[in-house]
């Protein structure tokens, strides 16, 4: 066993509490593209607000292992448990709708756990986008596609 002298004990206890005690935040990089991506933040339309207040990220990105493809995602919180929500890249802008990315069959359901939260990714057979306007479009159901539940227009990478 190694023995620590008075003064590294001391570092030790003052970088856990300059934390706030709380664990660090780690970065699966199997979740995480590597290189340029799109990213968007999610929220509820206004015309839905006070009915629903979902929230959550999205993103595009060339995928790691081939670079014909694009990998996307969606995650949602605030959404009822037990809920499933079709979801999709889109091009255009938030309410300026132009017709969805790729296969509409490589988008599978967000499925929301009891907590709220649901997490889908797709890989999509075309190249990442480098120019245009995109968004990520959650739907409230199959049934019912017409009705959006949280939109965010994905901002271009930084070059």
């Amino acid at each position: 066993m190694k023995a620590y002298t008075p003064a590294t004990l001391i570092l030790f206890a003052l970088a856990g509490t300059s934390c706030g005690g709380r664990q660090p935040v780690e970065i699966n990089p199997k979740n995480q593209p590597l290189g340029p991506r799109w990213n968007a933040t999610l929220s509820t339309p206004a015309s839905l607000s006070g009915a629903l207040q979902i929230r959550g990220q999205g993103w595009m990105a060339a995928d790691e292992k081939n670079s014909g493809e694009t990998r996307v995602q969606a995650e949602i919180a605030n959404a009822a448990p037990g809920g499933a929500h079709p979801w999709h890249i889109h091009r255009g802008q938030c309410g300026s709708d132009q017709g969805i990315v790729g296969p509409t069959d490589s988008y599978k359901p967000l499925k929301v756990e009891g907590d709220g939260r649901a997490t889908s990714t797709a890989t999509l057979p075309i190249p990442l986008p480098r120019t245009g306007t995109f968004f990520v479009n959650v739907h409230a159901s199959t049934a019912n596609m017409g009705t959006i539940v949280a939109c965010g227009n994905l901002a271009p990478p930084a070059r």
